[in-house]
């Protein structure tokens, strides 16, 4: 079965599959849905819809979203994220503006105090001051 237009392809689920948790050697409960969980996730984030929209096929949205929310805080996308950076070749991560959104409601975090970042990704402070790094 070939993937849908949201989801990740053998290739892509062989470069991550072994970043997440979950997995039998690990201590804890084995995830038997990482896969379909990632794909949900990449289906919101790509489609752009709120979570609530999430098709049943993925599982239900609030618990969908309450991993997400778990993986994020624990930075498991982050992990990923810099795995997949470190390789040069990398021709299957790429963001661009058709997939990172951003809502009204964004500056209405920032007078209200909130840390700055996109979703459940909140910035890190070394990410804000470019000279820091200098």
């Amino acid at each position: 079965m070939s993937p849908s237009r949201y989801e990740l392809s053998d290739v892509q689920w062989e470069k991550i599959k072994d970043f997440l948790p979950g997995r039998k050697e690990h201590v804890g409960r084995t995830a038997a849905d990482n896969r379909l969980f990632v794909n949900g996730v990449l289906w919101v984030l790509r489609s752009g819809a709120r979570w609530h929209d999430l098709p049943e096929r993925y599982g239900k949205y609030k618990s969908v979203h309450k991993r997400f929310v778990r993986w994020a805080n624990s930075g498991v996308w982050e992990r990923v994220f810099h795995e997949l950076v470190r390789d040069k070749k990398n021709q299957y991560l790429m963001l661009d503006s058709t997939i990172v959104r951003l809502t009204s409601k964004r500056p209405r975090a920032a007078k209200k105090g909130l840390r700055q970042g996109f979703g459940a990704f909140p910035r890190r402070s070394d990410d804000q001051d470019s000279s820091a790094h200098q």
